[in-house]
């Protein structure tokens, strides 16, 4: 939502072509999101600035099929060892369980919020139907994980699905 500002076509056309896009690729293309913004309950940022090195550094390794990821309701996360690993290798850094958690914990409410903002938003827009189907296809895999885990779900819970 952050590009429209910067959209030359419709919001419509925009999402259309991505999609009709990643229908004809052979090979599925393996997409990140990182949020390096996010704050403790003391609003101090639970990454450095540096900690970027080691998430791009896991990023190719993933795209290299040498590392292995977590399914999750909303995508792929790293397994704690691996980010372990390159902490050290790559800053000198010991990188702890407990920053792992508080990293990659998923936030089912937070998540099912920003999916009804993104949903109201689109209905005042003219928006495929795909794209409010794939919304709730995520929405319906948040839920389902909620119920079975609770608000807020550690990443070894998702090794048990």
């Amino acid at each position: 939502m952050s590009n429209l500002d910067f959209l030359s076509i419709s919001l419509e056309n925009y999402l259309k072509i991505y999609l009709e896009f990643g229908k004809r690729l052979k090979n599925e293309v393996k997409i990140f999101g990182v949020n390096y913004f996010l704050k403790d309950e003391n609003g101090n940022f639970l990454n450095e600035k540096t900690d970027k090195k080691v998430w791009y550094k896991w990023i190719k390794k993933r795209v290299h099929n040498e590392v292995r990821a977590i399914k999750i309701p909303t995508g792929y996360i790293p397994y704690y060892e691996d980010l372990k690993i390159l902490f050290k290798e790559i800053l000198n850094k010991d990188y702890s369980f407990d920053d792992y958690h508080k990293q990659f914990c998923l936030r089912v409410n937070q998540n099912l919020a920003k999916i009804e903002i993104i949903m109201k938003f689109y209905e005042k827009e003219k928006v495929l139907q795909e794209v409010f189907q794939i919304l709730k296809e995520q929405k319906e895999r948040l839920l389902k994980a909620q119920n079975k885990f609770g608000d807020y779900i550690l990443p070894e819970k998702f090794l048990l699905i």
